[in-house]
């Protein structure tokens, strides 16, 4: 293939490859088949590293979802000019080594929000109302008479202050739904790197103090990381729900354990984990005062048509020697050589 006519909109009928890292469903497939005319699209399971490395070489698009990109990947990329990251977060792929290539990497802030803003709140919702521990008592048939303590613990979140830690698309976009359920503007409060001017804001530890209902939205950076420490979930009311739909590893998951096991919190609702995927013997799978997913509150039709829609656009400006929209590492026409030394 020859990568420069592609990339300066030369021979029209010659096709861009993408190796697409995820496996796609029929309405994926249906979405961008009508672009099959020049986009080579290849897709990889994320744990198929075989046909991963197979296709490496020849891709010159990456659509990248979970599985970490590690500086080697990229090196054994020499035709790679973009990586794009379904979703916001791109602490995934190593942004540094793609920069020093010339690679770009973008990103799709807000695609994911209306998705991964529901998944929270029902992630909220399943803690605060101990679903799947009445799911799994009326399965065994202990559900009648109903337990006593329901009535002193299950909440409505209109009724719940919820603390937002970040305040981007996501979590704007929870604060509608929970007031919208019901829960006052004096009652949602926020907090993010600095004063915002905004009445809700909050210092983190008296956010933290104050809230039935914590929710975290920040991405994972060297200030982030463990920043739910041991000291901090002390400050959380014993019953209190921390829910987390941004990275695991902003959460000391050993001292979060340690507090649900102990009562110093009521529940969590969890769709991200330190490692994933979650490992078989992490004490998190067997507490059931804890509601978990596996990083999917993004995953929807909705959400899948959005990210396309970015992906195919940005590969036409590849085509077309135009810009590309939402880089994070400043290279804004990727047009690299072939190979490389």
């Amino acid at each position: 293939m020859d990568r420069e006519a592609v990339a300066l909109g030369g021979d029209a009928s010659r096709r861009l490859r993408v190796l697409a890292h995820y496996t796609p469903g029929d309405k994926v497939a249906q979405f961008v088949a009508p672009e099959s005319d020049w986009l080579d699209i290849r897709y990889c399971a994320e744990d198929d590293d075989v046909t991963f490395y197979r296709e490496l070489p020849d891709a010159e698009v990456i659509w990248h979802v979970l599985r970490p990109i590690s500086g080697t990947d990229l090196e054994q990329a020499p035709r790679c000019r973009l990586v794009h990251k379904l979703g916001a977060g791109v602490n995934t792929i190593d942004v540094e080594t793609a920069t020093r290539l010339g690679i770009a990497v973008a990103n799709m802030p807000g695609a994911n929000a209306p998705s991964v803003a529901e998944g929270t709140v029902l992630l909220m919702l399943a803690a605060l109302r101990r679903l799947t521990e009445l799911d799994r008592a009326t399965r065994e048939g202990r559900g009648w008479p109903s337990d006593p303590s329901l009535g002193e613990t299950v909440r409505d979140i209109g009724s719940c202050t919820v603390g937002l830690v970040g305040y981007g698309n996501i979590a704007k976009r929870v604060e509608t739904i929970v007031r919208a359920m019901g829960a006052p503007a004096s009652a949602v409060l926020h907090t993010s790197t600095r004063d915002d001017g905004h009445p809700g804001w909050r210092p983190l530890p008296e956010l933290l103090a104050a809230s039935d209902i914590v929710s975290l939205h920040i991405p994972l950076t060297d200030q982030t990381a463990g920043l739910l420490d041991r000291d901090a979930l002390a400050l959380m009311k014993s019953d209190a729900v921390l829910v987390n739909t941004s990275r695991g590893a902003v959460i000391d998951e050993d001292a979060l354990v340690d507090a649900l096991r102990s009562g110093g919190l009521a529940a969590a609702g969890l769709d991200v984990f330190a490692v994933e995927p979650i490992l078989p013997d992490n004490p998190l799978l067997t507490l059931t005062n804890v509601v978990l997913t596996p990083h999917v509150t993004w995953y929807t039709v909705d959400t899948m048509r959005r990210y396309l829609a970015e992906a195919v656009d940005n590969c036409g400006r590849i085509r077309d020697g135009r810009n590309l929209a939402n880089v994070v590492n400043g290279i804004v026409v990727p047009n690299r050589p072939v190979n490389r030394e």
